[in-house]
């Protein structure tokens, strides 16, 4: 997968004034613990055996405090479960959207169980970091940048899996949606986070040869016409133009050095 949202030819990332505190590996981990996190919660929010899901979900719970509880400073340790409830936060918004639901009850569940957990100053300092990551655009990047990556890309793989039209145009419709919203929402940096899933995606069908037929090619394609045609022209070109990047900057480091022996 491609780091480029990261990068760009102009307009320079804003200062993550929460790096300091939990640095990059830091957030991308965050992230990635925040989907795997998501994607036990939600299949045990559809389990039968409820000894499963209680057995589940302690298990859950421990082992993200567990994390959280590693770091050095009360401030790294709040920010990391800040970082990890906001992602779970997020993913079980996406979810309900993508596939009207109600509710993920476990999902509330797990987050329930790690905020009574905290003490009244460890709360404090929760609350304070949790706000601080969407007070900047650019506080806790690394961590938005994987996050809505891992979002977007969940949801395209459910899109172009869908054998039945209604749901995956349902799924298009809403995904398209979120990446809109995303711009509106981050300005500054959330066309470079659509760039990113768009590469991404990019990415996938060609190294997997993903969405090469059928609905999946036409839902793919309409995705990318959907952008192409609602997003402001200026947003559009930047958003396509920094896709492409990633694009062929992948595609280069797939390639053997030149001279290289055989």
């Amino acid at each position: 997968m491609t780091d480029d949202a990261r990068t760009s030819p102009s307009n320079s990332i804003p200062v993550d004034t929460l790096a300091p505190v939990v640095g990059v590996d830091g957030q991308k981990l965050a992230a990635r613990m925040a989907q795997d996190a998501f994607a036990q919660v939600f299949r045990l929010s559809f389990s039968d055996d409820e000894g499963e899901r209680v057995r589940g979900l302690e298990a859950l719970r421990e082992a993200l405090r567990k994390w959280s509880d590693a770091a050095g400073e009360d401030d790294a340790r709040a920010l990391r479960l800040a970082m990890v409830v906001a992602g779970l936060d997020q993913w079980g918004l996406a979810y309900s959207q993508a596939f009207d639901l109600v509710a993920i009850p476990a999902l509330s569940e797990l987050i329930g169980a790690l905020r009574t957990a905290l003490d009244a100053s460890q709360e404090a300092r929760f609350l304070q970091q949790f706000a601080a990551i969407d007070a900047l655009e650019g506080n806790a990047i690394d961590f938005k940048i994987d996050l809505r990556r891992g979002i977007h890309l969940a949801l395209w793989h459910a899109m172009i899996a869908s054998e039945e039209r209604e749901q995956a145009t349902a799924i298009l419709t809403r995904l398209g949606g979120m990446m809109f919203a995303l711009i509106q929402v981050m300005p500054e940096l959330g066309w470079r986070l659509v760039a990113d899933a768009l590469a991404n995606i990019q990415i996938q069908c060609l190294a997997e040869g993903l969405a090469a037929e059928g609905l999946a090619r036409e839902m793919n394609e309409a995705l990318f016409a959907a952008l192409a045609t609602e997003l402001r022209v200026d947003c559009r070109d930047r958003v396509m133009a920094h896709a492409t990047q990633a694009v062929l900057a992948w595609q280069r480091a797939r390639r053997p050095a030149s001279g290289q022996i055989h």
